[in-house]
């Protein structure tokens, strides 16, 4: 496994935006790789702080990973959510998914 430069740039804000978990269940781990341990789980619905943003490269396969904050700490796959620049637009997007 290789690691990539992050994406995020170290003179951002100290988050780059929020996450909505689309997936019914999805486990967050401690490394941004699929073989590190689980620390805890998210739901459908839930909303996240993303802090920083990583792309892993693993047998030749590219794989976009984000750090987040809050209720769990810890590292998803970007795909099991869908990201928005401000919180407003996230708890929005919360609300109607969690319905």
């Amino acid at each position: 496994m290789s690691l990539i430069p992050p994406v995020t740039s170290p003179f951002s804000r100290n988050y780059i935006g929020f996450g909505v978990i689309t997936e019914s269940f999805t486990h967050v781990l401690s490394d941004p790789s699929e073989d590190s341990s689980p620390t805890g789980y998210l739901r459908r619905g839930s909303l996240v702080r993303i802090i920083r943003r990583q792309t892993v490269k693993n047998a030749g396969i590219f794989t976009s990973w984000v750090f987040i904050e809050g209720n769990q700490n810890g590292w998803l796959k970007e795909d099991v959510m869908d990201i928005y620049e401000s919180e407003n637009q996230a708890k929005t997007a919360s609300e109607s998914v969690s319905r």
